[in-house]
């Protein structure tokens, strides 16, 4: 079915028209940004997307194709998923491997890991000084079985200079994982 039958009315500033129009392409535009789900705010993007399309649909010229609003909307969302992906340097996912994660997380009943986050703490963990990565490698592994002064003393620090390295490791990894467009606030409300 082309969608541009609401054209003309959608022109006009018929906001009921355009709903209609919205609910018939909300889907299919969802769907070409699967790629990008494991990186970008699907859900912005796509509202930031139809909001654009409302905003430039009275000077949008059908080129005699069917659905060339529902076209023009698709190359919006995917432009802004791609400028919201260089703007936080991250990777889209592929589709096939979006599907097997989720067929996995399925399967085990647990959240998957975010192989983008992963990849983010791992390079963030690995810049880290000497000393503080080793004050947070030592927390991170002892799990809540050591308490500090164990961990100093392993590393030969006092308390007071591992909890230091400690601080330190925390705000550097925070600050390299925010450069990397990684959203710690809400990676932790997950």
């Amino acid at each position: 079915m082309d969608l541009d039958v609401h054209l003309t009315a959608i022109v006009a500033g018929n906001t009921r028209a355009f709903g209609q129009w919205m609910t018939a392409v909300e889907r299919p535009v969802r769907d070409t940004l699967r790629s990008f789900a494991g990186v970008v705010d699907v859900e912005a993007v796509l509202q930031e997307a139809l909001l654009r399309v409302w905003q430039v649909a009275p000077r949008f010229e059908p080129d005699g194709r069917p659905n060339g609003l529902l076209r023009l909307t698709v190359r919006i969302a995917r432009n802004l998923a791609i400028s919201e992906v260089r703007r936080t340097k991250a990777t889209p996912v592929e589709a096939d491997d979006l599907d097997a994660a989720i067929a996995e997380s399925e399967r085990s009943g647990s959240v998957p890991a975010d192989p983008m986050l992963r990849q983010a703490l791992v390079f963030c963990r690995d810049g880290l000084p000497a000393k503080p990565r080793a004050a947070l490698d030592a927390r991170l592994s002892s799990a809540g079985g050591a308490d500090d002064d164990e961990l100093a003393q392993g590393l030969g620090m006092t308390r007071n200079t591992f909890l230091q390295n400690f601080t330190r490791a925390r705000q550097l990894l925070a600050k390299c994982l925010e450069l990397r467009g990684v959203e710690i606030e809400r990676e932790l409300a997950l």
